[in-house]
């Protein structure tokens, strides 16, 4: 099932059940990939594409969310977590330390990187085979970790 498909379905799920925060949340997700859809040259937005747009709305609401809990806005940081919540319930199984470290350690295997300066071979390799399943600051701070 495609992603706009599960969004609608689940939208109307969460307006008969007068869930205030899924219903918030399932409407700034549509309305983000509608955005997407219609600013670029009629390109369809695939699944990769997808999951970046969801990985960029988590990463705004934590923005956010570290912002209201350093100014005490308590009821403002709650709703930013339940977002957080709803936008990753929609994205793949993240990955644990330990399993991305497996695969930084093949991508420096493989590129043969021994030093700092190599970080951005290793970056792409690893983020290719992570794709959308670790944030890009996680796979930075081992591969600096592990090169260092």
């Amino acid at each position: 099932m495609s992603l706009e498909l599960k969004i609608n379905n689940d939208l109307k799920e969460a307006m008969k059940a007068r869930e205030e925060a899924r219903l918030r949340t399932i409407r700034a997700i549509k309305a983000a990939l509608l955005i997407a859809k219609t600013s670029g040259a009629n390109v369809e937005i695939g699944a990769d594409d997808e999951i970046k747009l969801l990985q960029k709305m988590v990463k705004q609401r934590k923005d956010s969310l570290s912002i209201f809990e350093q100014q005490g806005r308590v009821e403002l940081a709650q709703v930013e977590r339940e977002e957080i919540d709803i936008i990753e319930s929609y994205l793949p199984k993240q990955l644990s330390e330990t399993e991305i470290e497996a695969i930084v350690r093949e991508a420096i295997a493989t590129t043969g990187a021994s030093s700092v300066k190599d970080m951005g071979k290793v970056m792409g390799l690893a983020s290719k085979q992570v794709a959308g399943r670790a944030e890009g600051a996680v796979i930075s701070g081992i591969v600096k970790r592990l090169l260092a």
